[in-house]
């Protein structure tokens, strides 16, 4: 009785470090040994603890991608790099993240979870350039490594909560924003997304409508009207702006419905395809809003509106 114990014991040990090392060959440092934009300091990642039970990361010092495939026979070509929200101060890595990443993979969609750099960390040099920097480099990374990850280079996509839908449509209007650092062969590839999925996005920095808590973190408390103007991305759509899936909740106190409303007259204005799914009720954060009524047929129109990208 107590062999067969030890024998269990030694396969439940097995287990366990087998599933932490898998977990391990998901996460990619996407800077590899040099971070651009960085400085040393005594800063530690921290997870601190949220009464909703949401796992949150702050003061990220290493930039991150965590894979997430559907198994071989679904996947269908297309891919998402997801940029959970939580106020340019954390991110809400499960919530906005991790759960909407498998259900990616029930459709056929390769994911992607990106811990991107807070611009108020110590370890960050230009606070605003930060988080961008990262998603510029997840997009290529993503794109230069499509063939391993069996996903098509030109069905890569973004996708934001919140602020993490502000990085997102900063990516999606601003991805060809030059380099300020000795550049790699990587970073020459587009960073420009395929279409981009936005989910109650801090979109605007002007002070109307603006989300407050992120805009501080990121342009700090007196920015120049240069630097509101070029993080507004309602005013940075192009022709070039990839299609776009907008959701947000009308009654949302946080980040008011106006971003939204704001940039899809202005995608509207550059002929730029687009989807908006405005709900009566929902507030700010709903994630996934499972068991939240009507709310959680976003995910069916989101499937909906990827069928037709095709």
């Amino acid at each position: 009785m107590i062999q067969l114990d030890k024998k269990c014991l030694l396969i439940i040990v097995c287990m366990v470090q087998f599933g932490f090392l898998s977990s391990q060959e998901n996460l990619i440092s996407i800077w590899g040994d040099i971070i651009p934009n960085s400085q040393k300091s005594d800063e530690k990642e921290i997870y601190p603890k949220a009464k909703s039970g949401i796992f949150k990361i702050a003061q990220i010092q290493v930039p991150t991608l965590e894979v997430f495939e559907p198994s071989e026979p679904n996947k269908n070509g297309k891919s998402v790099i997801i940029c959970p929200g939580g106020g340019y101060h954390s991110v809400a890595y499960d919530w906005e993240g991790t759960d909407v990443a498998k259900w990616f993979n029930s459709i056929g969609v390769t994911a992607f979870v990106l811990k991107y750099r807070m611009p108020n960390s110590a370890s960050v040099k230009i606070s605003h350039e930060a988080p961008l920097q990262d998603a510029q480099r997840a997009l290529r990374y993503v794109r230069s490594n499509a063939e391993e990850f069996g996903i098509e280079k030109n069905k890569i996509g973004i996708m934001g909560f919140s602020a993490g839908g502000h990085l997102a449509s900063t990516l999606g209007t601003q991805f060809d924003k030059p380099n300020n650092f000795k550049e790699s062969d990587l970073d020459l590839v587009s960073a420009r997304p395929d279409f981009m999925i936005l989910l109650y996005p801090v979109v605007t920095m002007k002070e109307d409508f603006t989300h407050k808590g992120s805009k501080n973190s990121l342009l700090g408390p007196k920015p120049k009207n240069k630097l509101i103007n070029q993080f507004s991305n309602e005013l940075q759509v192009t022709e070039n702006t990839p299609p776009t899936f907008i959701v947000h909740a009308s009654d949302d106190k946080a980040v008011l419905v106006e971003n939204s409303l704001q940039l899809y007259k202005s995608m509207n204005d550059h002929n730029i395809k687009t989807e908006m799914h405005i709900y009566p009720y929902g507030g700010h954060g709903f994630g996934m809003a499972i068991n939240r009524g009507r709310l959680q047929t976003w995910t069916n129109r989101l499937e909906d509106w990827l069928v037709d990208l095709d």
